[in-house]
């Protein structure tokens, strides 16, 4: 029994879908070819499977040898015409298969074969399918007889890599692109042929089944023989969902509405369905991000505001980068929950521009409050007395009296915070200090490895020799956080910035980086401090 797509394979250059551009060039090249009796003599079809490059060879074989020919329109009556409808029986029409003949020893005996002039025909045409299959050695014994070809030979090379045919190939052959075929014209295709074969069809089954074929007639008629096989001659969209694994249209709907409102019980109840249907958890995911591209149309045509805008592109953006996590994970269905998710969560997020205008209107706020050092509890006293007058001066040969009361608490509080002095005091301290910190041990090494440190109020200034700039990544890039700030901040009272500088390999202070100047701007400090943020990474665009 024929199958639909060898029953239906285009005969004439009219009957090929989807390829107007090389159906032109090639019906005006057989048409100069009629009038001046020259013609290439080299091409090569390039394109994704299943889009008629084999076919446009054959019927170029037929248009021709035709006893009209040359010709875009061969009369298909006549001994040529017929011989071209099973080449594999007509000796002037050689197909070779690249993939199982790739060695050099084949391309010196086609070469040799070259030579032989037509048993009936005009021409002889040399199909030569996949030819990126072929060797290195393969391509350059061929190269000479593509290049100046015997007048009665043509050659069509015909490959879904163009990538991988040598440039000395491509630059003696003329190149037909053959593209993906647009999913219209496949389903109208796909409608004539139900048509002709007397199969009745629902109205998005066609639909379902052009998209499957991912821009390929040949594979979207073969999907549709199977589908007719399952219907028992019929085209139901219910079959082709069961026969392709594709989720129901109300189910994709309801993931997006849950997506749309933050809705995450929803969410994994819609997941919950999906396991137990059984469904294909890759063919949902791209059944998903199709829908979500045609709401992101609808927004864009409904000249929607950019934040509506940016909130759908977010989530489409986010369910594009989990696709290769879903191929590639041997739990899909914890991906798709963790995605989508997390995908609901981003409505409620405030855009950045609030964030940035609301920290800008706000004034600026203190330094942290650095926590006090640990004080000794003071000694339990006796019961209260009533404070006693306060004395006078004393003269200055009047020493103070000895049993002027005085609370234990008062003195370390009347006490000023000692700050460090000297380089070591100070290197000390803020190694000290940083130690302590919870989540900044790792840092504690940057003072000591400081070839100065110097505390200038209200910025503590670190200057580092150049070879170290790698090892202490992390502290420069911390160094406007406010955890880190305030860890300091204890033992040097009102520091609100750090300075980090490193030397060149002369001893000179290296040119301050973008993202240093980035990080000591006073807004994006203060959004960090409004935000309770951190700074992750800084990328350069450009």
């Amino acid at each position: 029994m024929t199958t639909l797509a060898l029953k239906y394979r285009p005969r004439l250059l009219s009957d090929l879908v989807g390829q107007e551009g090389s159906v032109k060039a090639l019906a005006n090249a057989l048409k100069r070819a009629k009038e001046s009796g020259r013609i290439h003599q080299a091409y090569l079809f390039a394109g994704v499977r299943g889009t008629g490059k084999t076919s446009t060879a054959r019927i170029l074989a037929r248009a021709l040898n035709c006893a009209e020919g040359p010709t875009a329109t061969p009369c298909g009556v006549c001994d040529p015409c017929r011989a071209a409808e099973q080449p594999d029986s007509s000796l002037d029409i050689v197909e070779i298969d690249a993939a199982s003949r790739a060695s050099v020893a084949d391309a010196r005996a086609l070469r040799e074969q070259v030579q032989t002039r037509p048993a009936f025909c005009r021409y002889r045409v040399y199909i030569i399918d996949e030819v990126h299959m072929l060797s290195t050695e393969a391509f350059n014994a061929l190269l000479k007889v593509i290049e100046e070809p015997p007048p009665h030979a043509i050659f069509v090379l015909a490959t879904t890599e163009l990538q991988d045919v040598p440039d000395t190939i491509k630059s003696r052959v003329q190149i037909f692109p053959f593209r993906l075929i647009p999913v219209g014209l496949i389903e109208g295709r796909l409608k004539h042929v139900c048509e002709q074969e007397g199969v009745a069809f629902e109205g998005g089954s066609l639909r379902l089944v052009a998209e499957a074929g991912q821009g390929s007639m040949r594979d979207a008629l073969t999907i549709l023989d199977r589908v007719i096989s399952a219907g028992d001659g019929q085209v139901q969209e219910e079959a082709v969902r069961e026969q392709l694994g594709i989720v129901s249209a109300h189910l994709v709907q309801g993931v997006m509405s849950a997506l749309a409102i933050g809705d995450s019980a929803a969410l994994v109840e819609s997941c919950r369905e999906l396991a137990e249907q059984g469904a294909d958890w890759a063919t949902f995911w791209r059944e998903l991000v199709l829908a979500f591209r045609d709401r992101l149309e609808q927004e864009a045509r409904s000249n929607r505001g950019p934040q509506e805008l940016l909130r759908w592109s977010r989530m489409l953006n986010l369910l594009l980068s989990r696709e290769r996590d879903l191929r590639d994970s041997s739990l899909p269905r914890v991906v798709v929950e963790l995605a989508l998710i997390t995908a609901a969560q981003l409505p409620h997020l405030a855009p950045l521009d609030a964030l940035v205008s609301g920290a800008a209107s706000r004034p600026a706020s203190p330094p942290p409050v650095p926590p006090k050092a640990p004080q000794v509890a003071p000694a339990p006293e006796g019961p209260r007395r009533p404070a006693p007058p306060v004395p006078a001066p004393p003269l200055a040969h009047t020493p103070p009296p000895s049993s002027a009361p005085s609370s234990a608490a008062e003195a370390p509080a009347s006490r000023p915070h000692r700050v460090p002095t000297t380089p070591d005091q100070l290197r000390a301290a803020c190694t000290e200090a940083l130690r302590q910190a919870p989540g900044l041990r790792g840092l504690a090494t940057a003072p000591q490895l400081a070839s100065d440190l110097r505390w200038e109020a209200p910025t503590l200034r670190f200057r580092f020799p150049g070879n170290v700039r790698q090892t202490l990544q992390d502290f420069e890039r911390e160094k406007a956080s406010p955890h880190l700030l305030a860890a300091l901040a204890a033992v040097l009272p009102g520091m609100q910035a750090i300075e980090v500088a490193f030397e060149d390999g002369e001893g000179v202070t290296a040119p301050e980086r973008p993202e240093d100047r980035l990080r000591r701007e006073p807004a994006f400090q203060e959004l960090l401090r409004f935000t309770g943020g951190e700074v992750l990474e800084i990328r350069r665009e450009g």
